[in-house]
């Protein structure tokens, strides 16, 4: 069987993981929900079990169960990219062969995190992983998490590797960012996965952007796209990102985004739950500062 490639555009939400209240179970009408809302807000794909989706919190059935969820519910209108990365290349592959085997596009992919991993080790992780199944690669490249600062050239390392198309830069690193458009665009995909750097990121050419907020704000995401990477319209998108850039400030500097983006969820009228312990919920006065940030935007009715 042929490898597959996807070209991915737009918008492209790290979606949250519903759970339900109490017993913390996989909400699943929950996220069917978010699924067709997300995509009737016109976003270009879905990326579930991320960071976002708390995938760390989830066990291996789980993260199963998320995927298939999302991507039945999605029903073929955008494509589907779990999140498959995990401490172990075994359990990696078994993760991205049941995405593969569901009916999702392509799975997003962590390096280990916990172990440190000489250089050489990661590449043969990487490798292993797409030689087990047809569909692309997204590097999830995030050294918060991972520990390892990734240069240009390990990244076009990685890319010679077949299956290997895409990267979500989640580094924070503008130079990067820009080195990685500019010298290495035509060997992988490049996404921006940093939300205050989403302006920059689609004028300097990126064709999509992994993005929390947009469970919260997708169709100001949407606008954003629209107007920074279609029509290049930059006074518009400034208007755009003027509207947004408080919103998505607050979720990265709230002390703990997850349970920021799961808050301004519940805000909008579409509760996902609180997070999984021991992650806590955003506390009132965070909330009540973010409820703010959304009326001020527009995306809630001002109260009385």
């Amino acid at each position: 069987m042929a490898r597959r490639t996807v070209d991915f555009e737009g918008i492209l939400p790290a979606m949250v993981t519903p759970l339900v209240e109490g017993s913390g179970a996989i909400d699943e009408p929950a996220l069917a929900r978010l699924t067709d809302r997300l995509i009737k807000a016109g976003c270009g794909g879905l990326i579930p079990c991320g960071s976002t989706g708390e995938f760390a919190s989830l066990s291996v059935a789980e993260r199963r169960r998320v995927t298939e969820v999302v991507v039945e519910a999605a029903a073929g209108r955008v494509p589907v990219a779990p999140h498959t990365g995990a401490l172990s290349t075994q359990e990696a592959i078994e993760l991205s062969r049941h995405a593969e085997g569901v009916g999702a596009s392509g799975v997003m992919v962590i390096a280990p995190f916990y172990e440190p991993l000489p250089w050489h080790a990661v590449v043969e992780y990487y490798r292993a992983v797409a030689g087990a199944i047809r569909i692309p690669i997204i590097v999830y490249n995030l050294p918060v998490a991972t520990g390892m600062r990734l240069t240009g050239e390990q990244i076009a390392e990685l890319a010679a590797i077949d299956g290997v198309d895409w990267i979500k830069d989640s580094s924070g690193d503008a130079a990067l960012l820009t080195e990685l458009i500019q010298l290495y665009g035509d060997r992988i995909g490049v996404m921006n996965g940093w939300d205050s750097m989403t302006l920059y990121g689609l004028l300097a050419g990126t064709p999509a952007s992994v993005w929390g907020a947009a469970n919260v704000i997708p169709e100001l995401c949407v606008a954003l796209f629209d107007a920074a990477a279609r029509r290049r319209d930059l006074d518009a998108a400034c208007e755009v990102w003027a509207r947004m850039w408080p919103i998505c400030n607050f979720l990265e500097t709230s002390g703990s985004y997850v349970a920021a983006v799961k808050a301004g969820c519940e805000l909008i009228g579409e509760p996902a739950g609180a997070p999984r312990a021991p992650i806590l919920p955003l506390d009132h006065a965070a909330k009540a500062k973010l409820g703010k940030l959304l009326e001020q935007a527009g995306v809630v009715p001002k109260r009385a």
